[in-house]
């Protein structure tokens, strides 16, 4: 059996001033692109495939079109579990609806027997599909709740669930089926990035309380489709094929060079998956340039990028976004980069929001933000900035 494995779409999401959903739109386009030209038998999507819990009627629309578009005209079942960034609710009420087109949306931790585990038919013969939505810390599992298996820690939780799939799927696949396990979560070790700036990934469920071992990753499985990390990796320390097939574009500088892609696997029942990589070349690239304006300015290869640029500067340059804008029509920020203890009486109109926030922190309280609490600011900030006047 083939099937494409895909995650982190994020359909929705803008970037600074940027809409994004047609580049979007044609990512998606090149996936099912690649699910036909694979003749894949099974799609797997391993969440966030919205931006935000209520997405705006369009990325409604692109998400959901992109999902019918990836059964090929009904030759291929489609399942999506929620990610941290969907609403399980919206999931819920959307799945009756989708599933006349074969597509299977599972927004809800449910038991094994009971939608949990889903059993599909496809040309390539079955395949039992365990299905592990996001979690939330503080989210009690009513099917776990009542026995001596459900504990408080978080990592403990997602693992007992895990198991208890595992369980049930390789008892009901028998040498008969394919077994694979779809899940949004964190294993500990996942690489997230190393650029320093901001990433696509809700960092207010990256920290170590929603961080789980690699114990979680049951070694019984053909394969294990992970979403939650956007930047393309093998799942550490996993004992059988697990990927992360990381975001559908580059979302933010953070993720800036990343190359984005699907995971293709060929698996036959009892047996471990086989797995490559289809690269994606859609969507506008991102970077991150720092250096003099007479440098930056000089440049003739940024015109088509979205840029987030450093200018070194002797102090505050209230016209340089303008100037910036100017030479650069894909400009997301721009920053002056000075010594700021020497000059006296600075304006910070200039920078981004965070930095104003971080340095007024900064000086009222003695001590740098912590990273949680700038989080937290960037949430309300992307929120306030995208509200409906």
């Amino acid at each position: 059996m083939r099937i494409l494995h895909t995650s982190d779409w994020h359909v929705g999401k803008r970037l600074g001033r940027f809409e994004r959903i047609e580049e979007t739109r044609d990512a998606i386009e090149e996936v099912a692109a690649i699910a036909d030209s694979e003749a894949v038998d099974l799609v797997v999507h391993s969440g966030d495939l919205f931006d935000r819990p209520v997405p705006p009627m369009e990325a409604l629309q692109v998400g959901l079109a992109g999902l019918v578009r990836l059964t090929g005209g009904g030759a291929r079942p489609v399942v999506v579990v929620a990610g941290n960034h969907d609403s399980a609710d919206l999931f819920e009420a959307l799945a009756p609806f989708l599933a006349g087109w074969g597509i299977h949306l599972v927004g809800a931790i449910k038991p094994p027997a009971d939608g949990g585990v889903l059993r599909l038919e496809t040309g390539a013969g079955d395949a039992l599909v365990a299905c592990l939505p996001f979690l939330r810390e503080g989210r009690v599992v009513d099917f776990m709740a009542d026995t001596d298996r459900w504990y408080g820690q978080y990592a403990e939780r997602v693992r007992r669930l895990t198991e208890a799939y595992a369980e049930y799927v390789v008892a009901e696949a028998g040498t008969s089926a394919v077994s694979l396990l779809v899940a949004h979560f964190m294993v500990t070790g996942a690489r997230v990035g190393g650029h320093g700036a901001p990433r696509g990934e809700r960092e207010l469920h990256m920290g170590e309380a929603y961080a789980v071992g690699e114990g979680a990753i049951p070694p019984s499985l053909g394969y294990v489709a992970m979403g939650h990390i956007h930047a393309p990796q093998p799942v550490p320390g996993a004992n059988v094929p697990a990927e992360y097939a990381g975001s559908l574009l580059e979302l933010d500088f953070g993720e800036a060079g990343e190359e984005k892609r699907v995971v293709v696997i060929d698996v036959e029942p009892g047996t471990p998956a086989g797995v490559r990589s289809r690269p994606l070349t859609s969507g506008r690239r991102l970077q991150q340039v720092s250096g003099s304006w007479e440098e930056i300015g000089s440049r003739t290869d940024l015109a088509d990028l979205y840029l987030d640029l450093k200018v070194d500067t002797d102090g505050p340059e209230p016209g340089l976004d303008a100037l910036a804008r100017e030479l650069f029509p894909h400009l997301v920020k721009v920053a002056a980069v000075y010594d700021r203890e020497a000059v006296d009486d600075a304006s910070y109109s200039h920078l981004p929001w965070e930095d104003i926030y971080a340095a007024y922190y900064e000086r009222e309280r003695g001590e740098p933000a912590p990273d949680d609490l700038l989080a937290a600011f960037r949430e309300v900030e992307d929120e306030v900035s995208h509200a409906t006047p």
